[in-house]
């Protein structure tokens, strides 16, 4: 599809918003900061509600309203603050990719409670794996991406006002047929899409589109450019179109005396096939559809659990940091010691200028709010190479600096794993642990000798980072290795195709962000353990006569900077 047949369907979607805004919730907009995307900002101004912009940390107290903690103590009485939820509004959230959970819910909540409210999202993600929340994807009725749109092709199309008021006027009369009704529902199915509010929010589409044309019916025309405004964002899965061997009667022509006793839009009215509604949707579709839909479930897989034992700023719960100066915003605490110990020397003169106030007065630059900080486990991944003749001495000092790590796991809130690839493949020979005892029981007698299958090795540490991250780890990773791969992924032998295999693995290792060390066990360390830490965007170390003591104290050095 061009990118003007795109910009008309952003218009289309604005413009049925604008008629309906309480049954069509708002739109998603996918757009980098660009002229198209300043267009439809500046065309939003139609929208028979007033804009009011919000920001992804948006607090309670701003949405719902509540007590404000620093007045009331600076007053000595209770003072309310009227949140956004308290007055009709049409609610920009830029950056809607940055979004945490927790406010995800709360807008969601205030949607579907309020009929006053609508939510536009400015989705300015630049990957495919960036995107709005789901929670508030699936409740506004549109999904318009302007990453395609040129400047000259961005132009506006919107009605009148005048027409925008005849179509608000219209809508109440306008209604779906039961026929129409149940194939929005067929169709949702048919695409995977299993929420009913798909199918409700393509009836309001339909009705605001028919308001728009100026139709005392909703016509099969308006019911078609509903879903193709609704459904494609929605859809889970490709249908399979089935081919029918008889082949669907022709619509029977009206006759002249319902023409001239009926309604003309009535008489001109004809069913459209379902099948003719599926070929419109998956038009819109993207080429890459199935690409991304596997790259979304690929990047909520990723997101579940903490995520990855770095530091991270907590204000519940966690190692307690030095309070600082803050404003109540109904997520933090307040830390009353801190509090009255900045408030304190203040008191004389506060009385002094207050002689009727209370004996503690306290102003909002008093307040001192706590903070902390979490950590989550850190998971340390040896992958070692245990091919050749120095195998079996790379594998005994590889045990023995996992046992010293392993020694110091708890204070240090780690686990450790270890792969060891050999021959023709890899083979963890240690599961995430925190158990020494467990680990020398399972590390008594280690495999050695045969080839250097290193981007086995190397698959096999991403999919142990993949694992780790999912339940909540930090994956770090520690290579011993000279880097003279020799057999490639598939098992086969070859220097250069192990080469290249290597790097293809070392790579999306690097993709994930993870922290990664070479350690170089070569007698005489070459440039392959350079070019595979460069691979890996990690450090890289020549120990060549390493004892364990020093492996593992580099490592905890390397991963922990």
């Amino acid at each position: 599809m061009s990118g003007a047949q795109d910009w008309r369907r952003a218009m289309r979607a604005l413009a049925a918003l604008s008629v309906d805004p309480a049954g069509l919730r708002g739109l998603t907009l996918r757009a980098r900061a660009s002229a198209a995307r300043q267009m439809v900002e500046c065309q939003l101004r139609v929208l028979p509600l007033p804009i009011k912009r919000i920001h992804p940390g948006l607090t309670d107290t701003q949405l719902f309203g509540g007590i404000n903690v620093a007045a009331s103590l600076s007053e000595g009485r209770v003072i309310m603050e009227a949140g956004l939820a308290q007055s009709p509004s049409a609610l920009i959230l830029p950056m809607a990719e940055r979004t945490q959970p927790e406010l995800a819910a709360r807008l969601a909540v205030l949607l579907d409670d309020s009929p006053h409210h609508a939510l536009i999202m400015l989705d300015e993600g630049a990957d495919p794996e960036e995107a709005a929340p789901d929670t508030l994807r699936e409740r506004l009725a549109f999904h318009v991406d302007l990453s395609g749109i040129r400047w000259s092709e961005a132009k506006p199309l919107m009605p009148a006002p005048a027409d925008l008021d005849a179509a608000r006027a219209r809508l109440p009369t306008l209604r779906l047929t039961a026929a129409q009704l149940e194939t929005l529902v067929t169709l949702a199915a048919a695409f995977g899409i299993d929420s009913l509010r798909a199918p409700q929010l393509a009836a309001r589409a339909a009705r605001a589109l028919a308001a728009l044309d100026g139709g005392e019916t909703v016509s099969e025309l308006a019911l078609q450019e509903a879903v193709e405004l609704v459904y494609p964002a929605r859809a889970t899965q490709m249908p399979e179109v089935q081919e029918n061997e008889e082949k669907q009667a022709p619509p029977q022509q009206p006759q002249e005396s319902d023409t001239e006793n009926g309604d003309p839009e009535e008489s001109q009215l004809t069913d459209i096939p379902q099948e003719l509604l599926i070929e419109a949707v998956r038009a819109m579709l993207p080429d890459d559809f199935l690409t991304r839909l596997e790259s979304h479930a690929r990047a909520k897989r990723s997101a579940q659990g903490s995520g990855a034992g770095l530091r991270r700023l907590a204000n519940r719960r966690g190692r307690p940091l030095p309070p600082r100066p803050g404003r109540m915003d109904g997520r933090a605490r307040i830390d009353v010691i801190a509090t009255l110990r900045s408030a304190a020397p203040w008191q004389a003169l506060r009385r002094k200028a207050r002689p009727d106030g209370p004996r503690l007065i306290i102003q909002p630059s008093d307040i001192r709010l706590k903070r902390y900080e979490e950590r989550s486990d850190r998971l340390v991944i040896f992958s070692v190479d245990a091919s050749g003749s120095a195998a079996m001495a790379r594998m005994a000092e590889a045990k023995g600096a996992v046992e010293l790590m392993l020694a110091q796991a708890y204070a240090k809130r780690d686990q450790v794993a270890l792969i060891g690839f050999r021959g023709e493949g890899a083979e963890v020979l240690l599961a995430p642990t925190r158990s020494l005892v467990q680990a020398k029981k399972q590390l008594a007698g280690l495999p050695g000798g045969g080839g250097t299958p290193l981007a086995s090795g190397l698959r096999a540490a991403l999919d142990m980072a993949e694992l780790g991250r999912s339940r909540g780890f930090s994956p770090a990773l520690a290579v011993l290795t000279d880097g003279r791969a020799n057999v490639a992924l598939d098992g086969s032998p070859g220097r250069a195709a192990a080469r290249e295999d290597a790097r293809a693995m070392a790579t999306a290792l690097a993709t994930q962000g993870l922290r990664s060390v070479v350690i170089d066990t070569g007698r005489r360390p070459g440039r392959e353990g350079a070019d595979l830490s460069g691979w890996l965007h990690g450090d890289y170390l020549a120990l060549p006569r390493a004892d364990a003591f020093q492996i593992s104290q580099a490592t905890d050095a390397a991963l922990s900077g």
